[in-house]
């Protein structure tokens, strides 16, 4: 146990999270078992240890241990709880949990003999841990964490303090906003470089970045879907494939036929693979209202912009850029459909938005043009931009 508090003690003291994430503060930490799901790369472990920092300084009643550790190959979650809980602990911080076999069953035993005991785990964007799982569903929390939006960008890199804007500001008050924000900065000096590279954490670390995401979503194929939906190896090469043909043409409607010729394997397959390429966070699924998986999408876009750039670096679609980055805003804090009449995005099944520079539009309640300029100047006109701002 020992060892598990001078890792802890160290992580802790190391840690370093320049912008404090939204998420800290929209979690009821009160509950005793919460999960925090969100993709390979986006900062689950700084998250977990900056929550022990900011909450438990130096205490030994908080500890983080990584399923990483040999330790749990011969030596139970139940019995390290048990030992844990015996020394004062109170709140037990893991992480990498789909490395232990049995981790959803022992959780919830360890849920149901320590009662003083509140555990918060991080698992992969892929687990679904409450529909896919019984030993969960009626006591786990679950809590996504997702990459830096544009807001988090700019304060991490011009030092600034902007608090995220609600989407009924936004549309009622874009205006005004945007005259505030500008009086402070330019956004759009800085707005080509977080599409580029501005949604992973480790942009800060200093290495080449597209390789680096290059790795990263490869290990989201190797490990996140082959290793977790338990797909054998010999299967990799196809998903690969098939993510790279997407990505080509994204946003694209998808050719389920076409695709499983391309791939050769059939068209339930692909449907298969284009979930778990989804659940990864590597894609996003576009559906008209009340339709849903495993429906055929309506529309396959990239996951954000980022990943545009490190697989097709030379052959950025700027129209398919704008809109991925709209789709990807929008969806932290909303329901997206398939746009009504001539839109991009019907947004809670009340909204309409379309990426249209044109300013002589007929004003309408329930249609919003997104301009790629700093400023709007139409009426229902809302900068790109200032959609980073949702969360």
């Amino acid at each position: 146990m020992e060892s598990f508090y001078k890792t802890h003690t160290y992580l802790v003291e190391k840690v370093q999270s320049p912008v404090r994430r939204l998420l800290m503060d929209e979690i009821d930490w009160s509950h005793r078992l919460i999960g925090i799901k969100g993709s390979r790369g986006v900062g689950k472990t700084t998250f977990l240890l900056q929550y022990a920092k900011e909450n438990f300084g130096g205490s030994r009643c908080c500890l983080y241990v990584n399923f990483n550790n040999f330790y749990f190959t011969q030596h139970s979650l139940l019995q390290f709880a048990d030992d844990f809980c015996k020394q004062g602990g109170k709140t037990l911080l893991i992480d990498q949990t789909f490395k232990y076999e049995n981790w959803s069953k022992e959780l919830r035993e360890c849920y149901e003999r320590f009662p003083n005991l509140h555990i918060i785990f991080s698992g992969s964007s892929v687990m679904r841990l409450i529909e896919d799982n019984s030993d969960l569903q009626d006591i786990v929390s679950v809590y996504n964490l997702r990459g830096f939006s544009f807001r988090e960008y700019l304060n991490l890199t011009c030092g600034t303090e902007f608090k995220p804007i609600t989407l009924k500001e936004i549309t009622q008050k874009s205006t005004s906003i945007s005259k505030e924000i500008c009086s402070k900065i330019q956004p759009l000096d800085y707005f080509e470089d977080y599409l580029h590279h501005g949604f992973y954490p480790f942009f800060l670390e200093n290495r080449n970045y597209s390789e680096n995401l290059l790795k990263t979503m490869n290990m989201m194929l190797e490990v996140d879907i082959l290793l977790i939906r338990q797909i054998e190896l010999k299967y990799l090469s196809k998903i690969r494939k098939l993510l790279y043909i997407i990505m080509g043409d994204a946003p694209t409607v998808p050719n389920i036929s076409q695709l499983s010729v391309e791939i050769e394997t059939s068209r339930a397959t692909i449907m298969n693979y284009i979930k778990y390429l989804k659940d990864a966070r590597l894609l996003n699924l576009l559906y008209s209202e009340g339709e849903e998986y495993p429906k055929k999408p309506k529309q396959l876009y990239v996951q954000n912009t980022n990943l545009m750039h490190a697989v097709y670096p030379e052959n950025i679609n700027r129209e398919a850029e704008y809109k991925t980055f709209l789709y990807n805003a929008l969806h932290a804090k909303h329901k997206i459909n398939k746009g009504r009449k001539n839109s991009d995005f019907l947004i809670d099944q009340e909204l309409n938005f379309k990426i249209d520079n044109n300013t002589n539009h007929k004003p309408s309640a329930k249609t919003f043009y997104v301009t790629t300029e700093q400023n709007a100047s139409g009426k229902n006109q809302i900068p790109l931009w200032m959609l980073g701002f949702l969360y």
